[in-house]
């Protein structure tokens, strides 16, 4: 039973991995494709580290640890990114607001 449940959250992690990708060539500017692939792929890690603590219950503190930690830095490094493509880069979203225009 703890295989079955393991193998179905490994599955939905690597659909929403999927669905990252699939994100990344669909969307029009950098924000939202660094939006779409950070958001997807950070559930779709979750998922897959709640997969494999059910296949090694043995492994769940350490797989723990390390969904948080991923839960913890990859919006942040996104996030960072994101600055600094848009000061590298200046205004490239397509969706005509500026957010960060008033705050250089």
């Amino acid at each position: 039973m703890l295989s079955i449940l393991g193998y179905s959250w490994i599955g939905l992690g690597i659909m929403l991995f999927m669905l990252s990708a699939l994100g990344l060539l669909r969307m029009p500017d950098t924000i939202t494709r660094m939006h779409a692939a950070t958001k997807a792929s950070t559930l779709g890690s979750v998922l897959i580290m709640i997969g494999a603590a059910f296949l090694a219950p043995h492994l769940w503190f350490k797989l723990l640890l390390l969904g948080l930690f991923i839960l913890l830095t990859n919006p942040l490094s996104a996030s960072i990114l994101a600055r600094s493509a848009y000061l590298r880069h200046g205004f490239f979203n397509k969706s005509g607001v500026d957010d960060l225009k008033d705050a250089e």
